[in-house]
């Protein structure tokens, strides 16, 4: 069986305040990176008040955590995209798709009826090494 490694950076918001989860798992060539919210890691708060500022925010994070285990958003192979309000799928929709390219990962968007801190987004992903 593959060696589960964690992954931590300061590069990006650690657990949302001290529960117990890690920024990435890696196994084998896998890195599962768990749901990131638009928190600026200076500010220790959310960015903006729409869900594109802190789409951008939240690409950013990932981009951190998965530089840190050794990948990239390039190499992404599945995210989930957790929505306050599905009526915010094209802002978002807009920031993301600058993110992950020509070859997009496989991805679920669902509507959820909250998020800490009032966030609008959450996603987490998988991305190969």
């Amino acid at each position: 069986m593959a060696e589960k490694d964690v992954i931590r950076t300061d590069a990006a918001p650690g657990p949302f305040q001290g529960a117990p989860y890690n920024q990435a798992i890696r196994v084998g060539d896998l890195v599962f990176v768990a749901g990131q919210l638009g928190i600026n890691l200076e500010a220790g708060a959310l960015v903006g008040s729409g869900v594109a500022e802190q789409t951008e925010q939240i690409m950013g994070n990932l981009s951190a955590i998965l530089k840190a285990a050794g990948s990239d958003v390039d190499k992404l192979v599945k995210t989930t995209v957790f929505l306050m309000d599905l009526g915010d799928f094209a802002a978002m929709n807009e920031v993301y798709a600058r993110h992950v390219g020509e070859r997009p990962p496989a991805r679920s968007t669902v509507q959820i009826s909250g998020l800490p801190s009032g966030a609008l987004v959450e996603i987490e992903a998988i991305a190969h090494v």
